[in-house]
């Protein structure tokens, strides 16, 4: 059982890794990721970034979904892609947060999971 989980644990950081990357190279920017395994029984991580316009935003969304369906990974919810202010993508394991900088500010996520460690982008695990 116990290496189960630790290969879970690695498939789960490859996707947020896989993530990251789509994020970048549509220049997502402030990116956070947060690791809320201790705090919330939904998920394990949530990635927070932004986008200058609901056009980026959705691009960003697009980027991350085309990247991770290629791997056989598809959401399990999508919410406000239509208006693009605040993007939620669910992949069960973790959750991608695209907003516009107004509604991220709005909403401040990373004040409500304050107590959630912020993962350093470049040491997750490979």
């Amino acid at each position: 059982m116990g290496e189960e989980k630790a290969i879970d644990k690695k498939k789960i950081a490859w996707q947020v890794k896989e993530v990251i990357r789509a994020i970048r190279e549509k220049k997502g920017f402030d990116l956070t990721v947060l690791d809320v395994r201790e705090i919330a029984s939904f998920t394990d991580y949530f990635i927070i970034c932004s986008g200058t316009s609901t056009k980026q935003t959705q691009t960003i969304s697009d980027a991350v979904r085309e990247e991770l369906e290629r791997k056989e990974l598809s959401p399990y919810h999508i919410e406000g892609y239509e208006y693009g202010k605040w993007i939620l993508i669910d992949y069960i394991d973790f959750i991608v947060n695209i907003f516009l900088p107004e509604t991220r500010e709005y909403y401040e996520l990373e004040k409500l999971w304050a107590d959630a460690p912020r993962i350093e982008l470049d040491k997750l695990e490979e």
